[in-house]
């Protein structure tokens, strides 16, 4: 088997065993990533970091104390500060930004031993579903559409660049950010594993901010147990971090060989829309029953208040990310367009700087925190999104997971949604409700729809229980045995 088709499992049994080396794995990356540069999955690659962490991880191999991933190449998503190398947020106007410090959760893992191979391209301060915001180049998927093979697909977003680079098995998993679906609805369009874990579970110290009571880390990989190892090194409390859980990490694999029988699996009628497209439906379906088949409880629950979360989303993070954005400014850091004077400077500096999607964003949270308007948008909204959690309380009286779909179609072309930033919001539909109540969702690719392209299912979990979303979350891959590959590949 070619080195870069190993999952992160398989790779580190054979490192331990010394049937390869950490550089020969990283090396084999690398070149890789090179054949795939068409893609534009990195804005900026690391090979010469990558590649002096694989030889520090063969020193321990030999002196027979390695480090838990040691030698796992990953590819790190852009808003995750990292120490000495640029960070730009896929934003003009984070430029030439360099970091003197490293985020947590990429400090966790570079403590865990891994080689970062680059920074992945994305949405424009995670700010979409297609990475087509990029102020460094849209990125393209590595799946094509069977009936048009010439037209260019997105990889989903706002973690673009991860999730692709990680489908054509450039990396052997990434880390990505979840606002309102931005690990889970990339991983189902291009045929891999996303996770969002529970908000606080992984500390957001060090990733430039989008929407701060919705943010949250996660990982990529390509099967459930790589991404659950990647968790063991991605979680776990930081004091400076405000919004992490001070709260017990467990191990993320010790559900991954448990059977399912009795557990209840909640399947909400709210997410089955008039309209809804009959492949993902079917898809869902057959999921339900590979579940029961399993021995789970199908249960029909309820969430009432389904149909308000995109509104509700779309005022609360604007809102948010019109505050964490003040601080670009051109005075301390980033791009600085001078004018005559100080506000002209601003007003330079943020045109320029700043993308259609984000100044887009800037002015409805501006709108809806400005005086006459705080009240009947903004408190409003956040209303509604305490019993959007509410719900969810509830329907987990019922059950123990919810199974869902997690995107509304399978990927589209570049084009084919660019002009209409309402039909590109609805492809978060299904990932927004449980990211406004903090919960854990998974997304497992379970097959592939006429055209061809991937279908994803979305488990959503109890706060902090993601040890059961997992145990579910194996069982529905096992059922998948998911093993169709994407149109371009390194191997």
């Amino acid at each position: 088997m070619s080195l870069t088709n190993l999952t992160i499992a398989a790779a580190l049994k054979k490192l331990r065993a010394r049937e390869i080396t950490a550089t020969e794995l990283v090396s084999a990356h690398i070149t890789a990533s090179e054949k795939l540069r068409g893609l534009n999955c990195y804005i900026t690659e690391t090979p010469e970091q990558a590649l002096s962490a694989a030889k520090t991880a063969d020193a321990r191999y030999m002196a027979g104390n390695p480090l838990p991933l040691d030698g796992i190449p990953l590819a790190n998503k852009d808003l995750f500060c990292s120490r000495g190398t640029r960070t730009t947020a896929a934003s003009k106007i984070l430029e030439n930004f360099v970091p003197t410090y490293e985020s947590t959760v990429s400090q966790k893992l570079l403590d865990a031993g891994v080689a970062f191979l680059g920074k992945a391209n994305l949405d424009e301060f995670a700010m979409g579903s297609s990475t087509l915001t990029s102020a460094y180049g849209t990125v393209e998927s590595p799946w094509k559409r069977a009936s048009s093979p010439d037209v260019k697909l997105v990889p989903g977003g706002s973690s673009g660049g991860s999730s692709a680079i990680v489908a054509a098995r450039g990396a052997m998993g990434a880390t990505g950010t979840d606002t309102g679906g931005s690990i889970r609805q990339p991983a189902a369009l291009t045929g891999i594993v996303g996770m969002k874990p529970t908000y606080g579970r992984c500390s957001r110290w060090g990733v430039i901010a989008f929407a701060s009571s919705l943010d949250q880390p996660g990982p990529f990989a390509r099967t459930i147990e790589d991404t659950a190892l990647m968790l063991n090194h991605m979680a776990g409390y930081d004091e400076k971090d405000s919004t992490s859980a001070r709260i017990e990490t467990p191990d993320f694999t010790s559900g991954l060989d448990k059977d399912i029988k009795g557990l209840r699996i909640g399947v909400p009628k709210e997410y089955r829309p008039e309209g809804m497209n009959a492949e993902v439906a079917a898809e869902w379906d057959k999921g339900a029953a590979w579940l029961r088949d399993a021995g789970a409880e199908i249960v029909e629950i309820s969430l009432p208040h389904t149909e308000y979360a995109l509104p509700t989303y779309y005022i609360i993070a604007p809102a948010e990310c019109s505050s964490n954005l003040a601080r670009y400014d051109g005075m301390r850091y980033g791009l600085r367009v001078a004018g005559k004077d100080l506000t002209e400077t601003y007003e330079n500096t943020r045109a320029q700087g700043f993308g259609h999607e984000v100044k887009r964003r800037i002015m409805i949270g501006t709108y809806v925190l400005s005086a006459g308007y705080y009240d009947a948008y903004y408190r409003k909204a956040q209303r509604v999104r305490a019993l959007i959690a509410q719900d969810f309380t509830r329907a987990f009286e019922k059950c123990d997971v919810i199974l869902a779909p997690t995107a509304p179609s399978t990927a589209f072309g570049w084009d084919e949604k660019s002009n209409d930033p309402i039909d590109m919001y609805l492809e978060d539909a299904f990932t927004i409700p449980a990211s406004l109540a903090g919960l854990p969702g998974i997304s497992i690719p379970t097959g592939l729809a006429k055209n061809g392209l991937p279908l994803g299912l979305q488990l959503i979990g109890r706060a902090f229980d993601e040890v059961t979303m997992l145990c579910v979350a194996t069982t529905l891959e096992m059922a998948a045995a998911f093993t169709a590959t994407p149109t371009i590949m390194a191997t």
